[in-house]
C-alpha cells in the first residue's frame, strides 16, 4: 500500500471530526447520568465522584468549545474562544475546589477559588457580548452590561430578604455566607444579557437557547447552594451538585449546532425588528422588587444591612450611568432621524422637505429669492435602457456635479426622481441666470465618455420674488411653469417664469380641468369629413373628427385640446366616445351607401390597451354596424413603436373585418419590412407631399406615385390626404391614386354626405 493511500482523504477529515463531537458528547452526558445517579442514591465517595464529574464535563466542554471555533466562521471564533476559556476557568476552580477540599476536610470557601470562578463568569460575559447580534458599538456593549448588572443588583436586596430573613444575626457576619449570595447575581446578570443580545434575533439561533438553558440551571444551582450553605444544610455531594455538570454539559451540545447560514449585517437594521416591551423594560422591572425588599430587610434597630445599602448604592450608580447612555444613543438618534428626514439617501442632497424649510425661511427675509427647478431630460430612456442600478450611479454623478456647478452661490437639493432644485437667496455674487448657464454647462458629457446617451441634459426654470411677495408655493409653481416652457422649448435650455407664461399654464390648467367634464356634459361633437372617389366624385367613406364645444371659448379643434387629453390621461374615455359615436352614425348611412365606412383616429396609448377589441366589438354590436364598415387610423409612429402584444391586437382586429389605416404615411420611419408585420388595409398619404403637387414639385410627385404603386403591390387602399386644390387633384388623378381627402372635396361637417357626389 502507499504512503498516498495511508494519508486520509480531504473529505474523510469533516467526518472524523463529527463523530469525535458525538463521541465527547455522549462521554459528557453519561458522566452526567453516572453522577446523577450516584448522588441521589448517596453512595459512597459522593463528593469525589461530584468534584470528578464536573471537572471531566467542564474538560469536555473546553474542547468542545475550541473545537466550534476552529470550525466556525472568523465572526464567530472569538465567541466560541471565550466560551472555551470560561469552561476551563470553570474546570480549573473545580479542580482547586477538590484539593483543597481533600486536603482541609472542609468546604473551602477561599478567595482564590473565588477569584477563579469569577473570571469565569467575566470571560462568559464578554462571550455573550461578541455574539454575532450584539451591540458592535461600545455604548451599546455598555448599555447591555449595565442592563444585567442592574438585574443583578435589584436581585441583591430581593435574594437578601428570601435567604436570609430566618437567619440568625452572628451567622450574617460571615463573609462567606453573605458573599456567596453574588454567584446567583452573577448569573442572572449574564442570564439578562444573553436575552438582551439575543432577543431583537428571531428565530434565536439555536445554540443560545441551550447557553441560556445553560446559564438558568447554573443560577439554579448557585441559589440553591447558597440557601443551603447558609443554612449549614449543604455537603460536598450534594445531589444539587449535578447541576453544574449539567450547564457544561448544556454548553457541549450548544458546540454541535452549524454556524447560522447568512450572519446578520450589523449595518443595516431596516429589517431587524422591534424589541417587544419587556425587552426596553427588562432591566427595570426588578428595581420595584428591590425597593421593597430593602424595606423589608431593615433590621429590628431600624438600620439596613451594610451589603444591601452596598447593592442599593451600586444599582443607584449603575442606573444612572445607563440612563446617561440612553440619553447619550436618544441624542444620536435624534441627529441621525434628523439626517433621514432632511437628506437624500441616494445624492446625499438635501430633500424636498428641508428645501420647502429653507425656502419659507428665505420668503421671510429682506432680500431677493430665486428658485431654479431643474428636471433632466431623457431620464427615463436611461432606466429603460440600461436598468435603474445604472441611473443612480448617473444621478449620484450628476447631483455631485451640479453641486460642484453651484459652488456655495446657493442650496441645491433633490426633490425626487430626476428633479433638483437650487435655492439662491440673500446677496448673491452671481445672477440665477448665470447659474443656469452653468449647470448646463456641468451636465454636458465629458471628454471620455463613451456613450452620450447616458448623460441626459436638463430643463430649468427659473422663479424669482421680492421679500414678502409670494408664498413658496407660488414660487414653486412659477418655476415649474418655466421649467415646462425650456422643455417645450427644446430641452436644455432655462426660461424664465414671466406674467404671459403663467397665464398661459393658469388657462392650460384650466383647460384640463374643463376638459375632464367635456365628456359627461356632452360638449363634445363628431363632424365627418367625405373621403372621396377620385374618378367618380361619389364619397365612398368619411373620418370623424371630434370637436369640443367649449362653453366659454367656444369650438375648439383636435391640435387644441387632444395634448391635453393625453397629458391629462382623458385620451382612453375621449377615444371611446368617438368610437361608440362614429359607428351610431355610420349606421345610419348604410341605408342610402351599404359599402360606406367610417374611418376614427385612436390613440398610441389606446392601442396599447388589452380592452381595445372589446370597445370595438361593443360599439360595432351596440350600433348594428358591420364591422367592416369600421376603419380604424393609426399614425405610422404609433405602428412603429408597437410590440408584438400590439401587433397581435391588430391581427385579432382585422380577423374581425375593421380596417387597419396607416395615417400620416411618409413623415415617419417608413420601410418596407413593418408594412410586412402590420396588418394594414389602407395608406394615407401625409397632406405634407400632396401640398406641394401645386408647385410641380417632381420629388412630390414621385413620392406620392412611389406610395400608389406600393400599396398596390401590398393590396392596400390609398388615400391622398389634403387635397385643397383642382391641381392637386388632378395631379393624384393622372398618378392613378383611387381616393383623396381634403376641402377640395368638402369641410368636415356635422351630417356625412356619405353616398353623394362631391366633383
Amino acid at each position: 500500500m502507499s504512503p498516498q493511500e495511508l494519508e486520509p482523504s480531504p473529505a474523510s477529515a469533516p467526518s472524523r471530526v463529527a463523530a469525535a463531537g458525538r463521541a465527547g458528547l455522549l462521554a459528557a452526558g453519561s458522566v452526567v447520568l453516572l453522577e446523577a445517579f450516584w448522588l441521589v442514591a448517596a453512595l459512597p465517595g459522593a463528593a469525589l465522584v461530584s468534584d470528578l464529574g464536573a471537572l471531566l464535563v467542564a474538560g469536555v466542554a473546553t474542547a468542545a468549545c475550541l473545537d466550534a471555533a476552529h470550525r466556525h466562521p472568523p465572526s464567530l471564533r472569538r465567541f466560541w474562544v471565550l466560551l472555551a476559556a470560561t469552561m476551563a476557568l470553570a474546570a480549573a476552580g473545580r479542580v482547586l475546589w477538590t484539593v483543597q477540599r481533600v486536603a482541609g476536610g472542609e468546604l473551602p470557601h477561599t478567595p482564590l477559588i473565588g477569584a477563579v470562578f469569577t473570571a469565569g463568569i467575566l470571560t462568559g460575559t464578554a462571550a455573550l457580548l461578541c455574539s454575532l447580534t450584539a451591540p458592535r458599538t461600545a455604548v451599546g456593549r455598555a448599555r447591555t452590561l449595565l442592563d444585567g448588572v442592574i438585574v443583578g443588583l435589584a436581585l441583591v436586596p430581593i435574594g437578601w430578604v428570601v435567604v436570609f430573613r430566618d437567619v440568625a444575626e452572628a451567622d450574617l457576619a460571615d463573609p462567606v455566607r453573605t458573599l456567596g449570595l453574588l454567584y446567583p447575581m452573577l448569573d442572572l446578570m449574564q442570564l439578562t444579557i444573553l436575552v438582551a443580545v439575543a432577543g431583537p434575533v428571531r428565530p434565536m439561533w439555536r445554540p443560545m437557547t441551550l447557553i441560556a438553558a445553560s446559564l438558568a440551571t447554573r443560577a439554579l444551582a448557585d441559589t440553591a447552594y447558597v440557601s443551603l450553605a447558609v443554612r449549614g444544610d449543604y455537603f460536598s455531594g450534594h445531589p444539587v451538585d449535578v447541576c453544574w455538570p449539567l450547564s457544561y454539559l448544556l454548553i457541549v451540545a450548544a458546540t454541535r449546532y452549524p454556524p447560522p447560514p447568512t450572519c446578520p449585517d450589523t449595518d443595516d437594521t431596516a429589517d431587524v425588528p422591534l424589541p417587544p416591551w419587556w425587552r426596553v423594560a427588562l432591566p427595570y422591572l426588578p428595581v420595584g422588587g428591590a425597593i421593597v425588599a430593602v424595606v423589608l430587610a431593615r433590621q429590628p434597630t431600624g438600620q439596613t444591612p451594610q451589603l444591601i445599602f452596598v447593592g442599593m448604592m451600586a444599582l443607584l450608580a449603575a442606573l444612572a450611568v445607563r440612563q446617561g447612555l440612553a440619553a447619550n444613543e436618544n441624542l444620536w438618534l435624534v441627529a441621525r432621524l434628523r439626517r433621514l428626514a432632511y437628506t437624500d439617501q441616494l445624492t446625499g442632497l438635501p430633500n424636498r422637505l428641508l428645501f420647502t424649510r429653507r425656502l419659507r425661511r428665505a420668503l421671510r427675509g429682506d432680500g431677493r429669492v430665486a428658485v431654479l427647478l431643474l428636471d433632466l431630460d431623457g431620464f427615463k430612456q436611461v432606466n429603460d435602457r440600461f436598468g435603474h442600478a445604472t441611473g443612480d450611479t448617473l444621478l449620484t454623478g450628476l447631483a455631485a456635479r451640479m453641486q460642484t456647478a453651484v459652488d456655495g452661490d446657493g442650496t441645491i437639493a433633490r426633490l425626487g426622481g430626476d428633479e433638483f432644485a437650487v435655492l439662491v437667496d440673500g446677496v448673491r455674487a452671481v445672477s440665477p441666470q448665470r447659474l443656469a448657464e452653468r449647470l448646463l454647462d456641468a451636465l454636458q458629457p465629458s471628454d471620455g465618455d463613451e456613450d452620450v446617451g447616458v448623460h441626459p441634459s436638463a430643463s430649468i426654470g427659473i422663479a424669482e420674488y421680492g421679500p414678502q411677495h409670494a408664498s413658496h408655493t407660488d414660487l414653486l409653481r412659477d418655476a415649474d411653469i418655466a421649467m415646462y416652457a425650456a422643455k417645450a422649448a427644446g430641452k436644455s435650455a432655462y426660461r424664465i417664469c414671466t406674467p404671459l407664461l403663467r397665464e398661459s399654464a393658469v388657462s392650460r390648467a384650466e383647460l384640463i380641468a374643463d376638459l375632464r367634464r367635456a365628456v359627461d356634459e356632452r360638449q363634445l361633437r363628431l363632424e365627418f369629413q367625405p373621403i372621396v372617389d377620385v374618378a367618380t366624385g361619389t364619397v365612398r367613406s368619411a373620418e370623424a373628427l371630434v370637436r369640443w364645444w367649449h362653453p366659454r371659448l367656444g369650438v375648439l379643434t383636435p391640435a387644441r385640446f387632444l395634448p391635453l387629453a393625453e397629458e391629462a390621461g382623458l385620451i382612453l374615455p375621449i377615444d371611446r366616445w368617438v368610437i361608440h359615436e362614429a359607428c351610431r352614425a355610420a349606421a345610419t348611412w348604410r341605408g342610402r351607401a351599404p359599402d360606406a365606412t367610417v374611418a376614427v383616429n385612436i390613440s398610441a396609448a389606446h392601442l396599447r390597451r388589452p380592452d381595445l377589441i372589446a370597445t370595438v366589438t361593443a360599439a360595432t354590436a351596440a350600433a348594428g354596424l358591420a364591422p367592416r364598415a369600421l376603419t380604424l387610423e393609426l399614425t405610422e409612429s404609433a405602428l412603429i413603436e408597437g410590440s408584438d402584444t400590439v401587433l397581435d391586437r391588430l391581427r385579432q382586429l382585422r380577423e374581425l373585418g375593421i380596417g387597419i389605416a396607416i395615417d400620416d404615411f411618409g413623415t415617419g420611419y417608413s420601410s418596407l419590412s413593418y408594412l410586412h408585420r402590420i396588418p394594414a388595409t389602407e395608406l394615407k398619404i401625409d397632406r405634407s407631399f400632396v401640398a406641394r403637387l401645386d408647385s410641380a414639385d417632381d420629388r412630390a410627385y414621385a413620392t406620392v406615385e412611389m406610395v400608389t404603386r406600393l400599396a398596390g403591390a401590398f393590396d392596400l387602399s390609398v388615400v391622398a390626404e389634403g387635397v385643397e386644390t383642382e391641381r392637386q387633384h388632378a395631379a393624384i388623378a393622372a398618378i392613378g391614386c383611387p381616393r383623396g381627402q381634403g376641402y377640395l372635396y368638402g369641410r368636415p361637417d356635422q351630417p356625412a354626405a356619405v353616398g353623394q357626389n362631391r366633383t
